[in-house]
């Protein structure tokens, strides 16, 4: 049989601050591009609503002429 080591709670602190600390390190590298990302999304809807507004709003002119 083999003997189990008892997991401490400082054993759980530094595996925990290991795996946040590669989890922030990911963020901050991606973050530029996540950014760009962000920014283009928003200016594309945008432009869609600009565009897609601009041609409903479109109404056929219906000239009216009265002899008085």
């Amino acid at each position: 049989m083999t003997a189990t080591a008892r997991i401490t709670r400082d054993d759980l602190e530094r595996k925990l601050r290991d795996i946040s600390g590669d989890l922030e390190n990911t963020v901050e590298s991606q973050r530029p591009k996540l950014l760009a990302g962000a920014v283009i999304g928003v200016l594309v809807i945008g432009v869609l609503a600009y565009l897609l507004g601009r041609r409903r709003g479109r109404k056929p002119v219906i000239v009216e002429l009265r002899r008085v």
